[in-house]
């Protein structure tokens, strides 16, 4: 039906004392609704109700009303209602939400955020010294905040998060031990944990997997040791023991022969003889925290003593995947299964690693053929000196 002249077939327009236009149209309720802002123009405040009709039409209007929940309170519930989060993700994402994101953006409505924004807010935490890694796990954070506001709970139309490259980290490389310098690490250790040395890097295991071993989860007569549990340090509680990260973190992985011997020491000396004893626990009994461990051990001395200062625990864990990437024949699911990973990304990270490495190896060697092509024979040298070459000839 035709409008009225010089009335809108929907919504209305109006202009204010400040000059500016203010644009309001009926929701499918019946009740009217105001623009999120005023416009300069009275065209755009149009074009804003030409959208608005057209996502009606189609089904995606969202009723503004329901984005100005604030983004503090709604990634807060979102923490608290994600499903099976481990409790040290938990803390990470709380403690992520509090330091990076809340003190920028926590006040203001979802609604009101926008691409424009969230690259600020990148910048700034850069400006402030935070680490491209850091900033990245905070940009993926809120990302997966919003997503869920789009797309379960039809609070915002489009996420905001759509900045290019923020989602990705570039950190820096671990380092890599030999097969030596794991032995004399674990040499250099306290008597007690140097079975923890062997068995975590060639075992390929995280510290919780490693220090939640029970004597029923090794067996010497096969050298293999068994991953069904690990240790999560919460802070307010306590350890807690719970499943491996991921489905498939539960395994069981063989050993070497060569840390057999040490560890059936270990076993023999430190555990207890019951089935459910922890197999490596501090001079007390008590489990092993992975934020005393350090001090415990003179961990920087002894790493900077083995020539790998600035060694981390967990690159024992990066070393046996790299050992484990290059045994003949290990294919990606064979290093998939070892590491523990639902997900083929990390063993393709150590094969294409082992790729270059090959090509380097492969490089030297044609550089080394070219080399030796470009020098003359002995026997040409010492028929030219002679007389008998295109030089005498010519003479």
């Amino acid at each position: 039906m035709a409008n009225q002249e010089g009335h809108r077939r929907f919504g209305n327009i109006r202009k204010r004392e400040s000059g500016r236009y203010q644009a309001r149209y009926p929701g499918p309720d019946g009740r009217m609704r105001s623009a999120p802002q005023t416009f300069a123009r009275k065209p755009e405040a149009e074009k804003y109700l030409s959208l608005v009709e057209a996502q009606m039409m189609r089904g995606e209007w969202i009723d503004p009303e329901r984005g100005k929940i604030r983004l503090r309170d709604y990634a807060e519930r979102w923490i608290a209602e994600r499903p099976n989060l481990r409790p040290r993700t938990v803390h990470l994402y709380r403690w992520t939400l509090g330091r990076h994101i809340t003190p920028h953006l926590g006040d203001m409505p979802l609604n009101r955020i926008d691409t424009p924004m969230v690259r600020e807010w990148r910048s700034r935490l850069l400006a402030e010294g935070v680490s491209v890694t850091m900033a990245a796990k905070a940009y993926r954070l809120l990302r997966a905040v919003l997503m869920t506001a789009v797309k379960e709970d039809e609070l915002i139309r489009v996420n905001p998060c759509r900045v290019v490259g923020a989602d990705q980290e570039k950190p820096a490389e671990r380092p890599v031990l030999t097969v030596p310098q794991i032995f004399e690490l674990a040499e250099r250790m306290p008597e007690r944990f140097r079975a923890l040395i062997l068995v975590t890097t060639f075992g390929c295991l995280r510290w919780g997997e490693a220090v939640a071993l029970q004597r029923c989860d090794v067996d010497l007569s096969a050298g293999t040791v068994r991953v069904r549990q690990a240790f999560v340090e919460h802070r307010g509680t306590g350890l807690i023991l719970g499943p491996p990260k991921s489905r498939a973190g539960a395994r069981t992985v063989a050993l070497p022969k060569a840390a057999l011997p040490l560890l059936k020491q270990h076993m023999g000396s430190h555990v207890g003889e019951a089935s459910e004893a922890f197999v490596f626990t501090g001079e007390s009994g008590r489990n092993l925290w992975r934020g005393n461990f350090n001090k415990l051990v003179k961990w920087p001395e002894a790493v900077a003593a083995i020539g790998a200062a600035g060694l981390h625990f967990h690159d024992l864990r990066h070393t046996g995947n790299t050992l484990a990437s290059r045994a003949p024949g290990a294919s990606l699911r064979d290093i998939m299964a070892r590491m523990g990973h639902d997900s083929p990304r990390a063993a393709l990270i150590y094969q294409h690693a082992n790729r270059e490495a090959d090509q380097g190896i492969a490089d030297a060697i044609d550089k080394a053929v070219k080399a030796a092509r470009r020098k003359p024979s002995k026997r040409k040298v010492k028929r030219v000196a002679e007389g008998d070459g295109p030089a005498a000839e010519a003479s």
